[in-house]
Protein backbone atom coordinates (compact mmCIF):
# COMPACT_ATOMS: atom_id res chain seq x y z
CA UNK A 1 0.00 0.00 0.00
CA UNK A 2 1.14 3.43 -0.65
CA UNK A 3 0.16 4.44 2.69
CA UNK A 4 2.23 2.39 5.39
CA UNK A 5 0.55 1.93 9.07
CA UNK A 6 2.77 3.76 12.22
CA UNK A 7 2.89 4.67 15.59
CA UNK A 8 5.40 6.91 16.18
CA UNK A 9 6.97 10.12 14.61
CA UNK A 10 10.58 9.85 12.95
CA UNK A 11 12.44 12.58 14.23
CA UNK A 12 13.30 15.51 12.42
CA UNK A 13 14.49 19.09 12.73
CA UNK A 14 13.39 22.02 11.89
CA UNK A 15 15.21 24.46 8.65
CA UNK A 16 16.77 26.86 11.25
CA UNK A 17 18.49 24.05 12.96
CA UNK A 18 19.02 22.19 9.30
CA UNK A 19 21.77 25.26 8.41
CA UNK A 20 23.27 25.23 12.03
CA UNK A 21 23.76 20.89 11.67
CA UNK A 22 25.48 21.73 7.58
CA UNK A 23 26.74 24.29 8.65
CA UNK A 24 29.21 22.48 11.51
CA UNK A 25 30.35 20.27 8.57
CA UNK A 26 28.74 16.95 10.43
CA UNK A 27 30.73 13.56 9.98
CA UNK A 28 27.73 12.37 8.00
CA UNK A 29 25.35 14.24 6.11
CA UNK A 30 22.74 10.86 5.83
CA UNK A 31 22.51 10.97 9.56
CA UNK A 32 20.78 14.30 9.68
CA UNK A 33 17.12 14.53 9.95
CA UNK A 34 14.83 15.33 7.75
CA UNK A 35 13.60 18.53 7.71
CA UNK A 36 10.49 19.42 8.71
CA UNK A 37 8.32 21.55 6.60
CA UNK A 38 5.00 22.02 7.91
CA UNK A 39 3.32 20.99 11.25
CA UNK A 40 -0.48 21.18 11.11
CA UNK A 41 -2.87 20.23 14.20
CA UNK A 42 -6.06 19.57 14.44
CA UNK A 43 -6.32 18.11 11.24
CA UNK A 44 -8.47 15.11 9.96
CA UNK A 45 -8.31 12.93 6.87
CA UNK A 46 -10.31 10.41 4.59
CA UNK A 47 -9.13 7.61 2.56
CA UNK A 48 -11.38 6.43 -0.36
CA UNK A 49 -11.30 3.36 -0.76
CA UNK A 50 -10.83 2.98 3.12
CA UNK A 51 -7.01 2.31 4.61
CA UNK A 52 -7.17 -1.32 6.19
CA UNK A 53 -6.44 -1.04 10.05
CA UNK A 54 -7.00 2.44 10.41
CA UNK A 55 -10.20 2.85 11.39
CA UNK A 56 -12.58 6.08 11.41
CA UNK A 57 -11.92 7.17 14.78
CA UNK A 58 -8.28 7.09 13.86
CA UNK A 59 -8.85 9.47 10.99
CA UNK A 60 -10.89 12.07 12.87
CA UNK A 61 -8.51 14.33 14.28
CA UNK A 62 -4.70 14.45 14.49
CA UNK A 63 -1.61 16.15 13.20
CA UNK A 64 0.13 16.67 9.95
CA UNK A 65 3.93 16.30 9.56
CA UNK A 66 5.02 17.24 5.80
CA UNK A 67 8.87 16.04 6.39
CA UNK A 68 11.15 16.15 3.31
CA UNK A 69 10.86 12.36 3.53
CA UNK A 70 7.88 11.09 4.14
CA UNK A 71 4.23 12.81 4.84
CA UNK A 72 3.12 11.97 8.02
CA UNK A 73 -0.13 12.13 9.70
CA UNK A 74 -0.31 10.94 13.69
CA UNK A 75 -4.12 10.41 14.79
CA UNK A 76 -4.85 11.09 18.79
CA UNK A 77 -5.68 7.27 19.03
CA UNK A 78 -1.51 6.93 18.57
CA UNK A 79 -2.25 4.85 15.12
CA UNK A 80 -1.00 6.92 12.05
CA UNK A 81 0.33 6.68 8.49
CA UNK A 82 3.27 7.50 6.62
CA UNK A 83 3.19 8.07 2.57
CA UNK A 84 6.46 8.26 0.44
CA UNK A 85 6.05 11.19 -2.08
CA UNK A 86 6.65 9.37 -5.07
CA UNK A 87 3.31 7.66 -4.44
CA UNK A 88 1.51 11.00 -4.09
CA UNK A 89 0.60 11.52 -7.60
CA UNK A 90 -1.45 14.11 -7.71
CA UNK A 91 -2.19 17.04 -4.50
CA UNK A 92 -4.01 20.20 -5.00
CA UNK A 93 -6.39 22.34 -3.07
CA UNK A 94 -9.86 21.61 -2.97
CA UNK A 95 -12.31 24.38 -1.80
CA UNK A 96 -15.24 23.37 -3.91
CA UNK A 97 -15.78 20.73 -1.18
CA UNK A 98 -17.24 21.08 1.80
CA UNK A 99 -15.34 21.38 4.16
CA UNK A 100 -12.39 22.42 2.05
CA UNK A 101 -9.08 20.29 1.44
CA UNK A 102 -5.71 18.99 0.19
CA UNK A 103 -6.60 16.06 -2.56
CA UNK A 104 -4.35 13.73 -3.07
CA UNK A 105 -4.23 10.64 -5.13
CA UNK A 106 -1.99 7.84 -4.20
CA UNK A 107 -0.70 5.08 -6.57
CA UNK A 108 -0.95 1.69 -5.26
CA UNK A 109 0.54 0.18 -8.28
CA UNK A 110 4.40 -0.13 -7.22
CA UNK A 111 3.48 -1.95 -3.91
CA UNK A 112 1.37 -3.98 -5.48
CA UNK A 113 4.05 -4.80 -7.80
CA UNK A 114 6.58 -5.66 -4.63
CA UNK A 115 4.18 -7.31 -3.26
CA UNK A 116 4.07 -9.91 -6.94
CA UNK A 117 8.33 -10.17 -6.49
CA UNK A 118 7.99 -11.09 -2.78
CA UNK A 119 5.20 -13.66 -3.84
CA UNK A 120 5.64 -14.20 -7.88
CA UNK A 121 3.35 -17.52 -7.87
CA UNK A 122 0.28 -15.88 -6.19
CA UNK A 123 -1.21 -13.76 -8.60
CA UNK A 124 -4.00 -11.41 -7.11
CA UNK A 125 -6.77 -8.96 -7.90
CA UNK A 126 -7.52 -6.12 -5.65
CA UNK A 127 -5.73 -8.14 -2.90
CA UNK A 128 -7.55 -11.37 -3.26
CA UNK A 129 -5.40 -14.29 -4.70
CA UNK A 130 -7.62 -15.47 -7.91
CA UNK A 131 -9.43 -18.55 -7.91
CA UNK A 132 -7.51 -21.29 -10.06
CA UNK A 133 -10.92 -22.74 -11.31
CA UNK A 134 -12.75 -19.54 -12.28
CA UNK A 135 -13.75 -19.34 -16.14
CA UNK A 136 -11.03 -16.51 -17.41
CA UNK A 137 -12.28 -17.17 -20.78
CA UNK A 138 -15.34 -15.42 -20.11
CA UNK A 139 -14.35 -11.64 -22.10
CA UNK A 140 -16.90 -9.89 -19.71
CA UNK A 141 -15.27 -10.64 -16.66
CA UNK A 142 -12.10 -10.26 -17.44
CA UNK A 143 -13.03 -6.59 -18.58
CA UNK A 144 -14.64 -6.16 -15.69
CA UNK A 145 -11.15 -7.34 -13.33
CA UNK A 146 -9.14 -4.94 -15.80
CA UNK A 147 -11.65 -1.78 -14.69
CA UNK A 148 -11.74 -3.15 -10.86
CA UNK A 149 -8.05 -3.28 -10.75
CA UNK A 150 -7.28 0.02 -12.56
CA UNK A 151 -9.83 1.51 -9.60
CA UNK A 152 -7.57 -0.22 -7.17
CA UNK A 153 -4.40 0.99 -8.46
CA UNK A 154 -5.44 4.17 -6.93
CA UNK A 155 -6.49 5.25 -3.74
CA UNK A 156 -7.60 9.11 -2.57
CA UNK A 157 -6.89 10.98 0.20
CA UNK A 158 -7.99 14.01 1.83
CA UNK A 159 -6.59 15.93 3.94
CA UNK A 160 -8.75 18.38 5.78
CA UNK A 161 -7.44 21.09 8.08
CA UNK A 162 -9.49 22.51 10.60
CA UNK A 163 -8.40 26.21 9.36
CA UNK A 164 -8.89 27.13 5.75
CA UNK A 165 -6.24 29.40 5.75
CA UNK A 166 -3.85 26.35 6.28
CA UNK A 167 -4.81 24.90 3.20
CA UNK A 168 -2.06 27.01 0.93
CA UNK A 169 1.11 26.66 3.43
CA UNK A 170 -0.03 22.69 3.29
CA UNK A 171 0.30 22.46 -0.26
CA UNK A 172 3.17 24.29 -0.88
CA UNK A 173 5.05 21.88 1.51
CA UNK A 174 3.90 19.58 -0.30
CA UNK A 175 4.90 20.81 -3.63
CA UNK A 176 8.74 21.56 -2.19
CA UNK A 177 8.81 17.99 -0.52
CA UNK A 178 7.07 16.08 -3.83
CA UNK A 179 9.96 18.35 -5.95
CA UNK A 180 12.82 16.60 -3.66
CA UNK A 181 11.29 13.37 -5.39
CA UNK A 182 11.19 13.41 -8.73
CA UNK A 183 10.37 10.04 -10.65
CA UNK A 184 13.26 8.33 -12.12
CA UNK A 185 14.07 8.37 -15.51
CA UNK A 186 12.06 5.73 -17.78
CA UNK A 187 9.58 6.30 -15.70
CA UNK A 188 6.05 4.66 -17.52
CA UNK A 189 4.58 8.54 -17.74
CA UNK A 190 8.20 9.12 -19.83
CA UNK A 191 7.48 5.42 -22.27
CA UNK A 192 3.49 6.54 -22.44
CA UNK A 193 4.78 9.97 -23.40
CA UNK A 194 7.08 9.00 -26.18
CA UNK A 195 5.01 6.27 -27.37
CA UNK A 196 2.19 9.22 -27.90
CA UNK A 197 4.69 11.13 -29.48
CA UNK A 198 5.72 8.41 -32.51
CA UNK A 199 2.12 7.13 -33.14
CA UNK A 200 0.35 10.59 -33.15
CA UNK A 201 -0.89 11.29 -36.30
CA UNK A 202 0.70 14.26 -38.32
CA UNK A 203 -2.94 16.63 -37.80
CA UNK A 204 -3.31 15.88 -34.40
CA UNK A 205 -1.90 19.16 -33.44
CA UNK A 206 -3.04 22.59 -34.34
CA UNK A 207 -0.52 25.56 -34.19
CA UNK A 208 -1.78 28.96 -32.57
CA UNK A 209 -1.35 31.56 -34.99
CA UNK A 210 -3.63 33.85 -32.73
CA UNK A 211 -6.08 35.28 -35.62
CA UNK A 212 -9.36 35.54 -35.53
CA UNK A 213 -8.64 38.36 -32.45
CA UNK A 214 -7.86 35.63 -30.64
CA UNK A 215 -4.70 35.47 -28.15
CA UNK A 216 -3.28 33.34 -25.31
CA UNK A 217 -4.55 34.46 -21.75
CA UNK A 218 -1.26 35.26 -19.49
CA UNK A 219 -1.42 32.17 -17.89
CA UNK A 220 -1.52 30.68 -21.65
CA UNK A 221 1.88 32.82 -22.67
CA UNK A 222 3.32 32.02 -19.54
CA UNK A 223 3.20 28.38 -20.13
CA UNK A 224 3.84 28.70 -23.84
CA UNK A 225 7.53 30.48 -23.01
CA UNK A 226 8.48 27.64 -20.21
CA UNK A 227 7.52 25.41 -23.34
CA UNK A 228 10.20 27.04 -25.54
CA UNK A 229 12.58 27.70 -22.85
CA UNK A 230 12.72 23.67 -22.09
CA UNK A 231 12.64 22.34 -25.51
CA UNK A 232 15.88 21.09 -27.19
CA UNK A 233 16.44 21.33 -30.44
CA UNK A 234 19.28 19.27 -31.98
CA UNK A 235 19.74 21.02 -35.40
CA UNK A 236 19.35 24.47 -34.08
CA UNK A 237 22.88 23.00 -31.95
CA UNK A 238 24.02 21.89 -34.51
CA UNK A 239 23.75 24.96 -36.91
CA UNK A 240 25.20 26.92 -34.08
CA UNK A 241 28.55 24.61 -34.70
CA UNK A 242 28.89 24.88 -38.37
CA UNK A 243 31.37 27.31 -40.04
CA UNK A 244 29.00 29.69 -41.70
CA UNK A 245 30.58 30.33 -45.66
CA UNK A 246 32.29 34.03 -45.28
CA UNK A 247 31.18 34.87 -49.07
CA UNK A 248 27.01 34.18 -47.73
CA UNK A 249 27.81 36.31 -44.77
CA UNK A 250 29.04 39.27 -46.21
CA UNK A 251 26.79 38.98 -48.86
CA UNK A 252 24.14 39.08 -45.82
CA UNK A 253 25.45 41.79 -44.45
CA UNK A 254 25.74 44.83 -47.67
CA UNK A 255 21.58 43.46 -47.81
CA UNK A 256 22.10 41.34 -50.81
CA UNK A 257 22.05 37.36 -50.36
CA UNK A 258 24.00 36.33 -53.69
CA UNK A 259 24.06 32.81 -54.25
CA UNK A 260 27.64 31.34 -54.14
CA UNK A 261 29.92 31.02 -56.95
CA UNK A 262 29.83 27.02 -56.99
CA UNK A 263 25.67 27.37 -57.52
CA UNK A 264 26.24 29.99 -60.26
CA UNK A 265 28.23 27.84 -62.44
CA UNK A 266 25.72 24.77 -61.65
CA UNK A 267 28.64 22.21 -61.28
CA UNK A 268 26.61 20.74 -58.46
CA UNK A 269 28.54 22.04 -55.54
CA UNK A 270 26.66 23.47 -52.43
Amino acid sequence: MAATLVTSVPGFVTPEEHRIIVGSTPASFNDIPPVLRHKEESVSVTFEPSLDGFSEDDAKEGILYVLESVLIFMSKTGKGFQIEYPSITLHAVSRGDTPPSIYCQLDESSAKAMEMLVDPEAPKTNGNVKNPSADESDEEDENEEEETQEDMDMRVLNIVPSRVESLDPIFEALSLCAALHPDPPGSDDEEDFDEALIDAPDDTFEVFTGTEDEELSEVGRAALAHLESIIYDPFEKQQQREPEDPEVVAAGENGNAQPTKEVEEGDGKV
